[in-house]
């Protein structure tokens, strides 16, 4: 196939893209989390497509994204909790589950009878998607199973060949997937998986916030939303979490070969080996999320690194997404020390 590169700074661009999905086409676009691969939500012909590009798992359903909140009752059954999220958190990283209606087709949400739905706060998305006159459902551009896109050059990479399209555009300055959450009562909710909008921010809008075990743990059921069931965002090498001081963990890679590290400016015995990756400031989680995919894809393009070693992050606001990020990347190996 060959593939189309386009740049969502031309509105002509943006225009050609759209009529693509619009004629059944897929196309890898930015938004501010990371690139999405869309295609047109009520068209299983077209949705097939990325589940074919990607290799995505037949049971991983995909988020519909929407240029307007206004626009859900189309597409799903939304409720006053609903409302309130959207007032606050759309356009913006955080996707809602809710009751479906048939205009989504059953390949978008694997069978369920609940669709994630999102509206991007990335201007040039939401232009894509209003010209396209159609939903339209995506889940990150890659390989299924390795490092998000938070670049073009990302996309590029894994995407170039697959698709109709590549909307090439800003790095995602969020970096990691959107939030997504189910509600579950009139006054609450369940993320069940984090990102950019923090437990504490959904907090300050509903009574209960309940995190589902599947964030920070193996989940082995059908899963109602991306990020829940599989091995994610992982590199060719093996990546281990690694929880102590910078004092152990130099002590524990002392006399160890072929490995990399993913450490914080702070950590000064860590710099000295030599494959690093600095993920920014200890106490800065927004910056590790804008820059933990770019990390693990640097670290593919250094065959001889067979392992990568992450220091274990902080967990608080986004650090939560970063720690689920490097937890599904690791497979769930972490050493104490």
């Amino acid at each position: 196939m060959k593939t189309e590169i386009l740049s969502d700074k031309n509105e002509s661009d943006i225009k050609r893209a759209a009529g693509l999905i619009k004629a059944g086409g897929i196309v890898a676009f930015a938004t501010e989390t990371v690139y999405g691969l869309g295609a047109d939500a009520s068209n299983p012909e077209a949705v097939e497509k990325i589940f074919s590009a990607k290799g995505r798992p037949q049971d991983n359903p995909l988020i519909v994204h929407l240029s307007s909140a206004d626009d859900t009752g189309i597409y799903a059954e939304p409720n006053g909790l609903f409302r309130k999220l959207s007032d606050r958190f759309m356009p913006g990283p955080l996707t809602v589950i809710l009751p479906r209606k048939q205009t989504v087709c059953d390949k978008v949400t694997c069978g369920l009878d609940t669709v994630g739905i999102r509206v991007p706060l990335y201007l040039p998305a939401r232009k894509l998607i209003k010209y396209s006159g159609c939903p339209i459902a995506a889940p990150s551009a890659n390989i299924s199973g390795k490092p998000s896109p938070t670049k073009a050059d990302h996309v590029i990479n894994d995407m170039n060949g697959k698709v109709d399209c590549i909307l090439c555009g800003d790095d995602c300055s969020v970096g990691v997937e959107s939030t997504v959450v189910k509600i579950t009562g009139p006054d609450s909710l369940i993320v069940c998986r984090p990102g950019g909008i923090t437990v504490e921010m959904l907090e300050s809008v509903c009574g209960s916030v309940e995190t589902d075990p599947a964030v920070m743990s193996a989940f082995s059921g059908k899963p109602i939303s991306p990020g829940m069931k599989y091995k994610h965002y992982s590199p060719t090498a093996e990546v281990i979490i690694l929880d102590g001081t910078e004092e152990q963990i130099a002590d524990y890679l002392d006399g160890k070969k072929d490995f990399a590290v993913i450490c914080f400016d702070e950590d000064g015995l860590l710099k000295k080996y030599d494959d690093v990756y600095i993920l920014g400031k200890r106490d800065d989680a927004g910056e590790q999320a804008e820059r933990i995919f770019d990390a693990l894809r640097t670290m593919d393009k250094k065959p001889w690194i067979k392992t990568v070693y992450a220091r274990m992050p902080q967990t608080g606001g986004v650090g939560l997404a970063v720690y689920n990020r490097l937890i599904k990347a690791a497979a769930f190996r972490t050493v104490t020390l």
